[in-house]
């Protein structure tokens, strides 16, 4: 049955690509957990390119905590500049930036089985055939995932690095 929805939900997002209801969407998307300190980077990025709105073509949209939801917005893009706090075992605050090809889509360490990362969000859409082909994530290497609101201050003097990049990306995809 599974399977069935699965095929189902594809031939729905081909049927809509051929009568030309989706539109190749060109989205700036932050996710992260608010929660946790720097896990919230992606969505504090978000908020501060909307106060700004820069970037013309693109939907800026705050995707949260909301993994598998976010599947359909990543299958109806053609260019998505993910925001996010990526853990590469670097300096605390250092800036990364990694293109479709170069992001890993399986991780295979999870806290828990309900856990669903944004990567294997991707993953499915390659699956489906619907990874977007422009492709990149940016983000900053986090400094503290403890509970807490507020971003660390490693986090904070390289935000304006992480926005003027996407807003870069996004001109430079027009």
């Amino acid at each position: 049955m599974n399977f069935f929805i699965f095929h189902l939900s594809s031939f729905g997002i081909l049927l809509k690509l051929l009568c030309g209801t989706i539109m190749a969407r060109k989205i700036l998307l932050g996710i992260g957990n608010l929660l946790n300190r720097d896990e919230g980077i992606g969505i504090h990025a978000i908020r501060a390119l909307q106060q700004k709105n820069p970037t013309g073509d693109f939907e800026i949209l705050d995707g949260g905590t909301l993994g598998l939801n976010l599947l359909p917005l990543v299958e109806e893009s053609a260019h998505l500049i993910v925001l996010d706090a990526i853990d590469r075992r670097q300096e605390p605050g250092t800036l990364i930036e990694l293109a479709r090809d170069e992001v890993p889509l399986f991780n295979t360490i999870k806290m828990s089985q309900h856990q669903l990362l944004f990567q294997e969000v991707l993953a499915l859409a390659q699956v489906r055939g619907h990874l977007p082909k422009n492709l990149v994530l940016v983000g900053i290497q986090p400094a503290d995932l403890d509970i807490g609101v507020e971003l660390s201050p490693e986090i904070e003097k390289t935000m304006p690095r992480l926005i003027a990049r996407a807003e870069q990306i996004a001109r430079e995809w027009k």
